[in-house]
């Protein structure tokens, strides 16, 4: 019996320290792992913290840094703003009328052939060779014209005063032609009228500017069918007025001023009266300061053709002239 005893508390003796053992390793791991993700859990949340509190923190630092900046540009907007219309304010109580007018002549001018880089000396020269020594004799004056028909029709002019002769000339500034002469010879010219336009009572027709009319025969009259005829030629008088250009400089300015055209005319007129009297016609020029009038009452051609410049060589788009 005391042996069997002894053998069972060996036994159990030497099978308690197994089972401690075995039982340790168990409860020690779900422990170990249990911190692990207690850790990890605090970690993450103190990582997504700090980075919501960065994403917060640079949020409103950037949003703050936008309201400022866009408070800060809309400001200076506002500004800017406030001072263009403190500048055009400015600008349209110094406003001159005239100031637009001028700015859009030059823009308009620059569609006219005559202007083109040596148009005009060669347009000069084609018709100087026109120019007859024997019958016109020596070359006075060039002057750059617009012609108005008994219809207020404005054709473009080149216009030469001679020792006897008038010559109007219709040249072509595109192809550099002249399509037409006409001569009148100085010891014709009994009349030279100047003044502004008028027109009917019952016309509703206008033209602004001054203008000179030469007569040739003042004791012909134009026919009935002449007067309504907007291509009939055979009219004893030219009317003349100035050309769109005279503005563009001085070389043009004095190339179309009809004011030293009247001069030079009743000059040479004069002067072929005395040289060459005509049989049967008084001697000498009248010159008279009065309304020129044009007997034209609706002029629908004549309104379109003078708004769009038909009788001048100028630049159309692709229509060409």
């Amino acid at each position: 019996m005391a042996e069997a005893e002894g053998k069972a508390a060996s036994s159990d003796e030497q099978l308690q320290p197994v089972s401690v053992s075995s039982s340790g390793p168990e409860d020690g791991q779900p422990a170990a792992r249990t911190q692990s993700t207690e850790e990890r859990v605090e970690a993450g949340g103190a990582a997504r913290a700090e980075s919501t509190g960065e994403r917060v923190e640079a949020g409103g630092a950037a949003r703050a840094e936008s309201t400022e900046e866009r408070v800060e540009a809309g400001g200076a907007a506002r500004a800017e703003s406030t001072e263009e219309r403190a500048e055009g304010a400015a600008l349209l109580a110094n406003h001159d009328p005239t100031s637009v007018t001028l700015a859009l002549d030059p823009f308009k001018r620059r569609k006219f052939f005559v202007l083109r880089p040596g148009t005009l000396n060669q347009a000069i020269k084609d018709v100087e060779a026109l120019v007859d020594k024997e019958v016109d004799g020596s070359i006075h004056g060039i002057w750059l014209m617009a012609e108005v028909d008994h219809w207020n029709n404005e054709k473009e002019r080149i216009v030469i005063i001679t020792d006897n002769s008038l010559l109007i000339f219709k040249y072509d500034f595109v192809m550099f032609n002249c399509d037409q002469m006409q001569r009148i010879p100085l010891n014709f010219v009994d009349r030279i009228t100047h003044g502004t336009f008028s027109f009917p009572r019952r016309s509703i027709l206008r033209r602004e500017g001054e203008g000179v009319r030469v007569f040739w025969d003042r004791l012909r009259e134009p026919s009935f069918t002449s007067r309504w005829n907007p291509f009939a030629t055979d009219y004893p008088f030219n009317t003349f007025t100035y050309h769109p250009v005279r503005n563009t400089d001085d070389m043009f300015t004095a190339l179309c001023d009809i004011h030293n055209f009247r001069v030079q005319l009743l000059d040479a007129a004069q002067k072929a009266h005395a040289i060459k009297p005509v049989p049967g016609k008084a001697n000498g020029v009248l010159v008279l300061n009065q309304h020129i009038e044009i007997e034209a009452y609706v002029g629908l051609m004549s309104f379109l053709g003078n708004q769009n410049k038909l009788g001048y060589c100028m630049a159309r788009g692709n229509l060409g002239f």
